[in-house]
């Protein structure tokens, strides 16, 4: 069992230290401005479903899909980029 943690432990430190080498952002909590966007056709053909994203302010560490945001709109945490 103390081995089996142990191996949980290091495993979870592992790959924190992986993903910060990569760049990604972790969340400082959603920014509280935001707006909504319509579902619309991108210049490659593929469609965008309509959604709600934060408001631009020089930072993607406040964006809903920065690791550990709170998504008000969906009820689901950011993954991180």
């Amino acid at each position: 069992m103390f081995r089996t943690v142990l191996i949980a432990i290091a495993a979870i430190l592992g790959t924190s230290g992986v993903a910060s080498a990569q760049g990604y952002n972790y969340g400082t909590g959603s920014n509280s401005s935001d707006h909504y966007v319509s579902g619309h056709y991108n210049s490659n053909g593929g469609y965008t479903q309509p959604h709600y994203q934060t408001n631009p302010n020089g930072t993607t560490h406040d964006n809903y899909g920065a690791g550990g945001n709170y998504n008000y709109h969906t009820g689901r945490y950011g993954r991180g980029y």
